[in-house]
């Protein structure tokens, strides 16, 4: 758990400090004081890492010495209460190595006080505290006064503003954040007070390794101790409420393992007494759920408030969905097709289902879309025919971007969704049953929000409707509610992919929403659009140079540059500018002072809006380019065709508008994307990015970052979703089985005699977390009997002979007749559909339980998918391909963890899948087509299986019998 720490002070005259003093002890070096006549020596000083001086453009080279540099602060301030400097310090993340610290540290200074302006002497410690963990911290020492080639000037007193030291804490935290995403650290740090995040304990100060040397020396340091007795107090309150800690460790994860809680206790406690203290309160605390073990083999838990929030969400979802109080008549759903005919809108079959889904009538309605199907065109036709019915529709958003983009797609008023509960809260603007709320990219809202959110509909008696991609950029927040509801109440999707004018481009966008990153990389550099340089930095100047050259041949174009850091957008940004520069582009260039500091503005520049602002109808995120700008005042024509104009003092929150993060493009739609891929991208991200555009994306990266394409697309594939309490088995097994079978009365014998093979097959039952099963083709279900009561059927007999045959019964002839005549029954619906729903039942047996409980959606979708891979060789091919990759992951994880064991058990598997090729040379054939997917670079010498096998080391020389 990293640690969050960011202060700021002034060292001035009137305590009598020196910043030639101060620069020599955060430094440890000797430096002489010219203004005292006196050294200060500080050289013996340990745990200094690294120590720089970084200078702003224009100011003297000689400023990069730190002698001459603090000794020119001293005698440009002649007060006796003189303002020095200002010291920042900050605490970094002891996950990271040395290296990656300095960089962090370097990176975060170069942007936030250097690009300002400021002289910044940085220095890293990476002390080692009492307790023998790192506390690796910067401190960094700035100059107050502006700087030329002349030496210093005047004071810049809009270093001082409060709100300026607010975007400091602010942007510390999401630098961190990014990088630590960036190199797959497992953590996060949040810049918001306790009591902001809802946590009832005291802040801790940050010690020193000066405190713990005075307390190693005997004597007592007032900072130490004020330390200490906050953790003491921290550790009190845990104790004697333990509910405390669940709720902080819950605050952004449904679930966490034993490692968390004790990094948390750990930092809330003084001492191992009180630490093992806490951690015995926790670990016996009634609030405390244990949820079994995730698929690492780690024990998870979560809190029973965490586990009311998703049984609240899930009765409230029910009832939503039970109720049946918002039918659209079929003649207004047609009036408004007919409406939006006239505007040349014309709904697919998909987008015409979802349509009739969400009007028909039940108060919740959810709609899952692959990115660029057209959903908020259908949304547009749906408001239509709502408000042709007589109902008010609203729209909402976790961000404002979303929010706009809903609005300008279907034309739905729509604002965020903290904007609405804040209304709510004051009892105004309520809901009432006329109202329909639609909520668009839903897959990116928490669990307590979606909670909040749906029992406030309920309760007004209004109708809901969710619309996103659960696979797209996840929640930040705790949970996964969206899929959560999805799963429990189903819903429509839209798989028509419309975005993209051409075919292959829709079928990569398919396989990225699917999962399939390899086939869409695949696909893309087919067709020249992946480009590797050897440095991410000549990456970054090919991505401009392409930009530029396209923004030139298409002037009318709409495009974007997309990566995952605002470090790159920054960087990227400017490069874009250059070139503009260069063309003489842009005009009446002045320089402002922006919320993340100086930036220079001109007319025609792109520029993004970073704050939401009703008053200017601007959004985070909101783009447009200037109409005319001056040092007061700037006028902008948005990208939605309107004008806005302000004044730059009630307005400062600005950047250029060429480059954005990830984050910021979901719901975006451009006609060209060129994408920097960063090591902080994942499966969700890329999906996004790789899917914002109508005609052309381009991909480009540094061979520093990604050693080869093979390194690429395992960052691209990466798995990060979400996941919830409920995604558990938290109930007995045995006893939950049974009383779903109804055989409740024999369950006491049923355990005394036959506990480990009930145990056994219950535990195999369980849901197993899987991929999405990739969409079958439409019109696979022949019509006849319904296909949900059928499946359903199905599932409820093979799961009671199954639990039968656990307990050492065997199928009564009453079960094997129920069995047939539902084997048959399913046969109505598709040639071989009993073989091929037992064909997924046996690939996934959490399929049977979702079957048997009425939710069937899963399991259609995977018969579906039997029958495609026992007929198309080509889906063959792409399960195996993605079970490949999946698998070479896991194991290249093992080895970097040195757990060779479980890595040579996952090589077997692989093993097993290579000799599997020799029974379906069909199979085989079209592999080698694709050998580079599954890591083989070359043409195989020998058959693709023994390649394969000797590519992991298990060939003939290992392998129990590949190849032989």
């Amino acid at each position: 758990m990293a640690i969050y720490h960011f202060s700021a002070k002034v060292i001035s005259r009137a305590t009598g400090r020196s910043a030639v003093a101060c620069a020599a002890y955060r430094s440890a070096s000797r430096i002489h004081d010219q203004r005292l006549e006196r050294t200060h020596d500080f050289s013996n000083k340990a745990g200094v890492v690294h120590s720089e001086i970084l200078l702003p453009g224009g100011a003297p080279d000689a400023f990069a010495d730190r002698d001459t540099l603090w000794n020119a602060v001293e005698a440009a301030e002649k007060r006796i209460d003189a303002q020095l400097a200002r010291e920042i310090e900050f605490a970094i993340p002891r996950e990271m190595t040395e290296e990656q610290g300095i960089v962090l540290a370097r990176d975060f200074v170069a942007a936030e006080f250097v690009d300002r302006g400021m002289i910044a002497d940085l220095n890293v410690h990476w002390d080692v505290g009492a307790d023998g963990l790192a506390k690796p911290h910067a401190h960094v020492m700035l100059t107050m006064r502006s700087v030329d080639e002349n030496g210093f000037g005047a004071k810049v007193r809009d270093w001082n503003r409060a709100e300026l030291l607010q975007h400091w804490r602010e942007a510390w935290a999401s630098h961190v954040n990014q990088r630590l995403a960036e190199l797959d650290i497992d953590a996060a740090v949040d810049h918001r007070s306790l009591e902001a995040q809802g946590i009832d304990l005291e802040p801790q100060h940050k010690i020193g390794p000066a405190a713990l040397r005075m307390v190693a020396q005997g004597r007592t340091s007032e900072r130490l101790e004020e330390h200490c007795a906050i953790a003491r107090r921290n550790g009190m309150r845990i104790i004697a409420d333990p509910g405390i800690a669940l709720d902080a460790i819950t605050h952004t994860q449904a679930t966490f393992t034993r490692r968390d809680l004790a990094m948390f206790v750990h930092r809330h406690s003084d001492g191992k007494d009180q630490f093992d203290l806490c951690m015995r309160a926790v670990r016996g605390a009634p609030d405390l759920v244990a949820l079994g073990k995730d698929g690492r083999g780690e024990d998870r838990f979560t809190s029973r408030a965490m586990i009311a929030t998703e049984h609240s969400l899930e009765q409230a979802a029910q009832t939503l969905a039970a109720r049946m109080r918002h039918r659209v008549p079929a003649s207004d759903v047609e009036r408004g097709e007919a409406s939006a005919g006239t505007r040349g809108v014309s709904l697919g079959a998909e987008q015409r289902r979802a349509l009739i889904h969400i009007t028909e009538g039940a108060d919740l309605s959810l709609v899952i879309g692959y990115a660029g199907t057209g959903k908020s065109t259908m949304l547009g036709v749906a408001r239509e025919a709502w408000e042709f019915a007589g109902y008010r529709v609203r729209g909402a958003a976790l961000s404002g971007i979303a929010a706009e983009n809903l609005e300008s797609g279907s034309a739905i008023p729509a604002r965020t969704i903290a904007s609405l509960e804040h209304q709510w809260r004051q009892d105004r603007d309520l809901l009432t049953p006329r109202d329909v709320l639609v909520i668009d990219e839903a897959g990116m809202i928490g669990a307590r929000q979606m909670e909040r959110v749906i029992s406030e509909v309920e309760k007004r008696g209004a109708k809901l409707v969710l619309v996103g991609d659960p696979q797209q950029l996840q929640a930040i927040e705790a949970g996964a509610a969206f899929r959560a509801i999805h799963s429990a109440q189903g819903g429509v999707e839209i798989t028509e992919i419309r975005r993209q004018h051409q075919g292959w481009q829709r079928d990569a966008t398919r396989a990225l929403a699917t999962g399939r990153v390899g086939e869409a990389l695949d696909a893309y550099r087919e067709h020249g659009a992946v480009h590797a340089a050897a440095t991410r930095e000549t990456a970054r100047a090919r991505l401009i140079e392409c930009w530029d050259r396209e923004r030139s041949a298409r002037p009318q174009a709409s495009r974007i540059i997309l990566t995952h850091t605002n470090d790159e957008v920054r960087l990227l940004n400017e490069a874009a500018r250059a070139r503009l520069r260069a063309a003489r582009q842009l005009r009446d260039e002045v320089e402002i002072e922006t919320a993340r500091g100086e930036r220079s503005f001109a007319r025609g520049d792109r520029i993004m809006f970073l704050r939401n602002e009703r008053s200017l109808g601007v959004k985070n995120g909101s783009l447009g380019r200037i109409a005319r700008v001056d040092a007061l005042r700037m006028s902008v024509l948005l990208d939605d065709g309107r004008s806005v104009a302000f004044d730059i003092k009630d307005y400062a929150d600005l950047d250029h508008g060429y480059a954005a993060t990830i984050h910021k493009a979901q719901g975006l739609t451009v006609d060209r994307v060129h994408v920097l891929a960063t090591p902080g991208l994942d499966r969700h991200a890329s999906y996004v990015a790789l899917s914002r555009h109508r005609d052309g994306v381009e991909l480009h990266y540094g061979r520093d970052d990604f050693t080869d394409e093979r390194a690429l697309l395992r960052t691209l594939s990466r798995e990060r979703s979400k996941d919830m309490a409920g995604d558990y088995d938290r109930t007995d097994p045995v006893r939950a089985f049974a009383e779903r079978r109804g055989i409740a009365a024999r369950i006491a014998e049923l355990v005394r005699t036959a506990p480990h093979r009930a145990r056994q097959m219950v535990d195999n039952l369980r849901a197993r977390q899987r991929a999405p099963a990739p969409q079958p083709k439409r019109g696979a279900l022949a019509p006849g009997p319904d296909p949900h009561r059928t499946v359903a059927r199905h599932g409820r007999i093979v799961s009671a002979i199954l639990f039968a045959q656990s307990v050492g019964d065997p199928a009564s002839p009453e079960q094997r007749a129920e069995l047939q005549a539902s084997r048959a029954e399913i046969d109505r619906l598709a040639p071989h559909g009993a073989h091929d729903l037992e064909a997924a039942f046996a690939a996934d047996r959490g399929l049977i339980r979702d079957a048997a409980g009425g939710q069937t959606q899963r399991a259609i979708r995977a018969m579906q998918l039997e029958a495609e891979l026992r007929t198309d060789p080509r889906l063959r091919a792409d399960m195996f391909i993605n079970r490949w990759q999946v698998l070479d992951q896991k194991r290249q994880r093992l080895l970097g963890r040195y757990e060779e064991r479980a890595a040579s058990r996952v090589t077997q598997t692989m093993a097993e899948m290579a000799k599997s090729l020799e029974r379906d040379p069909q199979l085989e054939s079209l592999l080698r087509g694709r050998r580079h997917q599954l890591g083989l670079s070359n043409i195989p010498e020998r058959s693709l299986g023994q390649s394969l096998a000797d590519m992991i080391g298990w060939g003939r020389s290992r392998g129990p019998g590949i190849g032989m």
